[in-house]
């Protein structure tokens, strides 16, 4: 599992002009999918993300995890992680999991996060969606199970 995780004031997700998932602080999570993930994977990353320390505590340093600051997750599925630009000017997506297993993977992601954290919002798998934030730092992570 591959993610983009932005550390925000604020995020929200809407498809079809309507709001389907909103936090105030916390983290966004692009989340992409290939074939080769396993439940593993998916445990592996979301203990990394919900307890990644962070956020800022009372001397500036980055110490604070999203339970210290009682921030929230807004989780959006993004295929385009696996986007491959190695060759010509279009990418290749092959790498991207095939959707019945990627919409599996997504949603016991986003179940498991829910065990953990209170405020776990989503997107809406597959759809086209407009994600509006605003990046506090901005703080910006890429992280990857298999690296």
């Amino acid at each position: 599992m591959r993610s983009v995780i932005q550390r925000v004031n604020s995020a929200s997700v809407t498809v079809d002009g309507e709001v389907i998932g909103k936090i105030g602080k916390g983290l966004l999570v692009l989340l992409g999918v290939c074939d080769a993930d396993t439940e593993a994977d998916m445990k592996w990353l979301a203990d990394k993300i919900s307890g990644l320390r962070i956020f800022t505590d009372e001397n500036d340093k980055m110490n604070l995890s999203l339970e210290d600051v009682s921030g929230g997750i807004l989780v959006v599925s993004q295929f385009t992680l696996y986007g491959d630009c190695k060759k010509g000017r279009r990418p290749n997506f092959t790498g991207a999991g095939k959707p019945d297993y990627a919409e599996k993977m997504y949603e016991d992601f986003v179940a498991y996060l829910k065990t953990k954290i209170e405020v776990v919002e989503t997107g809406s798998f597959g759809a086209d969606m407009q994600v509006l934030l605003e990046n506090d730092g901005p703080v910006t992570l890429i992280i990857d199970s298999k690296e």
